[in-house]
């Protein structure tokens, strides 16, 4: 039932990957007659369903869902495009008088939809050289040089993610200044209450391992190799995404697939840890406990505190 109490404008559920943020959006969504919009990079990709952990129809429980599947493994992701499109679904559903529940661990996607960023644009001969750089020496040089020109930069995005490396230094040689600085604090555009999904490490560590065991049963080595068919090897962002990366390395001869399914375990791992920091960062996110012993509780605490309609 829907309190009484007024809701907030936008529920944001953040956390590191594996906590629980899609099944408690799908009930908030229900429970406060709203619909859910993604927030997670990578499950903008078509196709991309076993290995992002992508909510099935059943599993989203008849509430909508907004913004999954609606990129081709062969585009790369922008996050000033992501922001427009958010923005006009949650001001679409808000105008339909529904409540936006924005579900994902991509912090600067979170950030893009409901605080005032404004993203610096490209200068494409500066992104050209620095492609090329990165093609031609590996993303592991050019990570230890954002890490001397934006150590906060740098701790936020993975050694392996070239694309975001480069558009990091990119950013920093077009303004002058560090990426993060292009970051203004919190200033929100929408009123917002983010509840973040607490799990301990260890407990953590533990469902990502399940969970990775999981999509490979689950058949997510076939669904590599059908999207390495539509062109999934030469996206610029699909490519590199966990669990996807490694399997293409293990389809090319370049490790085992046991050896695939242990790295992608390792590299979720630490994604997860700097997921868990982005968030930590920001005082208006409010961390209720997503533990298995406290699971039962977890989504009646998250509807207390949205319908006190505490802002952020």
């Amino acid at each position: 039932m829907r309190s009484a109490a007024p809701a907030p404008r936008v529920i944001a559920v953040v956390g590191p990957t594996a906590a629980g943020k899609s099944d408690l959006g799908v009930f908030l969504a229900q429970q406060l007659g709203g619909e859910v919009v993604n927030a997670d990079s990578m499950q903008l990709y078509r196709g991309m369903d076993i290995g992002t952990a992508k909510l099935t129809p059943e599993e989203r429980g008849g509430v909508p869902h907004h913004l999954l599947d609606i990129w081709d493994v062969t585009e790369a992701a922008s996050v000033a495009e992501y922001q427009r499109l958010a923005r006009a679904e949650i001001d679409r559903l808000l105008a339909a008088g529904r409540t936006p529940v924005l579900v994902g661990g991509s912090g600067l996607y979170v950030r893009g939809a409901v605080d005032a960023l404004e993203f610096p644009g490209t200068d494409p001969a500066v992104r050209a050289r620095l492609e090329a750089e990165l093609e031609e020496r590996g993303s592991g040089v050019l990570h230890a040089r954002l890490t001397e020109a934006d150590p906060e930069a740098a701790r936020a995005i993975l050694p392996s993610n070239g694309r975001r490396i480069v558009r990091a230094l990119e950013v920093i040689e077009i303004t002058g200044k560090p990426f993060t600085a292009n970051l203004p604090g919190p200033d929100s555009v929408y009123d917002t209450v983010q509840i973040g999904v607490d799990v301990a490490r260890p407990e953590l560590d533990e469902r990502i391992a399940t969970r990775v065991d999981r999509m490979w049963e689950a058949g997510l080595v076939d669904e590599v190799r059908t999207l390495e068919a539509q062109g999934l090897r030469e996206g610029r962002t699909a490519a590199r995404a966990l669990g996807y990366q490694q399997v293409l390395a293990a389809l090319a001869g370049e490790c085992t697939e046991d050896e695939a399914r242990a790295e992608t375990v390792r590299a979720t791992k630490r994604f997860a840890r700097r997921q868990d920091s982005w968030f930590r960062r920001d005082p208006r996110v409010h961390w209720l406990s997503g533990a298995v012993d406290h699971r039962g509780e977890l989504p009646g605490e998250a509807l207390a505190l949205v319908e006190r309609a505490v802002t952020a």
